[in-house]
């Protein structure tokens, strides 16, 4: 690798910003209160390149004390284990688990390992595991399915609050965005008091195509060149203390894809692009009024938009499996051709 991921910068460390509304302290999806990301990251040799991404809402038990959520599908192609239950009930009562295509079900064992061992669920006998993925298969030998149960077992038990690492690792170590190095990246935004003081976190993990462009600005004129390949999934979280349940959580997450669109994406007919959106306050007093959601719609896809390219500038070049070759995103193309 041709640097460490802690010599990249994030986007705001260059000077740019998205968006009206200011970040939280660690600009991270963990700003809202409670939310935790662990990760796990397997690189061995020249054919392991991929690893487990954990985002817990809180730290409790998630089964006795679920929260409100949402899921949106922006495009179909992939394999997001526990939608129709989220879909049906509106609520999670797992951690949210992120690794690659062919080892969500692995991963979804280790879940359901991990909840049924947590004290006061030993009569529990369904667990609504909740895991999203995208394929690394270009740096990973992904068919040798090198993530085991035990691995999300480890990315959530290793969860933190504070910084999130970003980058090539956990669930983003193999990925590819717009034909550089993608990864895990994050994101968030603070509304004023006056507009409720709400949270919006944003965690993606990044591996699509399209036209890159950064914070407005499109890089893919400077290249001369579209993305190596259109097609590749994203998968994006969001979270928010804001009182919100799963009706306007689903119109919430609707708005990360704006998002995600304004980075050039492609939303190809092979892409798996999908948003999963929670609250962490479980107590339905006061819930938001609908027309009042507008600053939260605004906030998520600002946050989104950011995350991903936090996901990129984090990168670093790597390598893998039979000796393919990803660049990092050049810092020099975010400079405008006037400056």
């Amino acid at each position: 690798m041709s640097a460490k991921a802690d010599e990249r910068p994030r986007l705001r460390d260059l000077g740019i910003s998205i968006g009206e509304f200011p970040t939280g302290r660690w600009n991270a999806i963990t700003d809202v209160p409670g939310v935790r990301v662990g990760h796990v990251t397997l690189v061995e040799g020249d054919r392991i390149r991929t690893g487990v991404t954990a985002i817990l809402p809180h730290d409790g038990n998630l089964f006795r004390q679920k929260v409100p959520a949402a899921i949106h599908v922006g495009n179909g192609f992939g394999k997001l284990i526990g939608f129709t239950q989220v879909e049906e009930l509106g609520e999670i009562e797992t951690p949210i688990l992120l690794t690659n295509t062919l080892s969500v079900w692995d991963v979804a064992i280790g879940v359901v390992e991990y909840m049924l061992a947590l004290p006061g669920n030993e009569s529990v006998r369904s667990i609504n595991p909740v895991v999203g993925e995208t394929n690394d298969g270009y740096l990973n030998d992904i068919r040798s399915r090198h993530v085991r149960p035990a691995h999300a077992v480890q990315a959530i038990k290793e969860a933190k609050p504070g910084p999130v690492e970003e980058g090539g690792l956990g669930a983003g170590t193999g990925t590819v965005c717009f034909g550089f190095k993608g990864g895990i990246g994050t994101s968030s935004r603070v509304l004023p008091p006056e507009l409720g003081g709400y949270v919006i976190g944003v965690l993606v993990q990044t591996n699509f195509g399209g036209k890159a462009v950064i914070a407005g600005n499109p890089i893919w004129l400077r290249l001369g060149e579209h993305a190596m390949d259109d097609d590749g999934s994203c998968m994006i979280v969001v979270a928010t203390n804001a009182p919100l349940d799963a009706g306007p959580l689903k119109r919430l997450a609707k708005r990360a894809l704006a998002g995600m669109a304004r980075t050039g994406a492609s939303f190809s007919h092979g892409s798996g692009d999908y948003v999963i959106a929670f609250s962490t306050d479980r107590n339905p007093r006061d819930r938001i009024e609908q027309r009042r959601l507008d600053p939260l719609f605004v906030a998520v896809a600002d946050a989104t938009e950011e995350a991903i390219v936090n996901s990129l500038l984090r990168a670093t070049d790597m390598s893998g499996f039979r000796g393919r070759k990803v660049r990092a995103l050049p810092i020099d193309l975010l400079r405008r051709p006037n400056t």
